[in-house]
């Protein structure tokens, strides 16, 4: 038994991504609508998603495009804000990710008593924001600093929109991360939110890692998520809830529902 059932509750979770609107300091933030139409968005989205029947949810400041290795001060505090202030409505076990930055995303998990986060930790990446650097002994070191040692980490080991500049490939690579950093969960992803991981690729992680975590991280829908939980142990789940399935959609509770409907039948099956 892993600790999904320890944590969220079952094996083979889906945990829903409660997308942020643009926040200060974001090139999208509305200055005229402000951080209470940002609560309440994400206010109608945590509801929709948890009367859908998911299994957690993880707030994440997805509208922030384009995204930051090193996030500021004023993404931190919106972000903490903005899950403080939903705490008293959420059911259902959560997690944060300020993406992309380890410590800023454990200093929120923190602040707010969140569960896990998701973030890059590890390796050095060619990517869409510039070349892309990681420390994670510092951000282990950091975590013990502020008292997060009981946060669980979930490793994105096939980062969006960048490529490993090491001639390593993913066996290499999910071996050497749990051996080296203890990771409590891998994850795997396609190019960009929304597209789907490719199958081979997490059936080699998990046989590769076989007693740790692994997530499908992108691109579930209801008509590839039994072929995915087949192998993966849970999937984060965002753009499918969506309406019509669009990334900048609010979250349609109808579609959680008949996705939450599959997920329950490939888990008695």
């Amino acid at each position: 038994m892993s600790w999904l059932k320890e944590i969220i509750g079952t094996e083979k979770a889906v945990i829903a991504m409660c997308h942020l609107q643009p926040l200060p300091g974001d090139p999208g933030f509305s200055k005229e609508k402000g951080m209470d139409w940002v609560v309440d968005r994400a206010y109608k989205d945590l509801m929709a998603l948890q009367d859908g029947g998911v299994d957690a949810v993880m707030f994440s400041n997805e509208f922030s495009l384009p995204y930051l290795t090193e996030v500021r001060k004023e993404t931190v505090a919106a972000m903490a804000y903005v899950v403080g202030t939903l705490k008293k409505e959420v059911r259902i076990p959560f997690g944060v990710n300020a993406l992309w930055d380890g410590s800023a995303s454990i200093d929120i998990a923190v602040a707010t008593g969140a569960k896990f986060v998701r973030e890059i930790f590890t390796g050095v990446y060619a990517s869409d924001f510039g070349l892309w650097n990681t420390n994670y002994g510092e951000v282990a070191r950091h975590r013990c600093r502020v008292g997060g040692e009981n946060v669980k980490l979930l490793f994105n080991i096939v980062p969006e929109a960048a490529k490993y500049l090491g001639e390593r490939d993913i066996v290499q690579i999910a071996k050497s991360t749990v051996f080296n950093c203890k990771a409590d969960a891998l994850c795997v992803s396609g190019l960009t939110a929304g597209v789907e991981a490719d199958h081979q690729i997490l059936k080699e992680v998990k046989d590769t890692v076989k007693d740790t975590v692994v997530l499908a991280n992108t691109g579930c829908r209801i008509d590839n998520i039994e072929k995915q939980l087949a192998v993966a142990d849970g999937a984060v789940v965002g753009t499918t809830f969506k309406y019509d399935g669009v990334f900048e959609n609010g979250v349609d509770k109808e579609r959680v529902l008949r996705f939450m409907d599959k997920v329950h039948s490939c888990r008695k099956s």
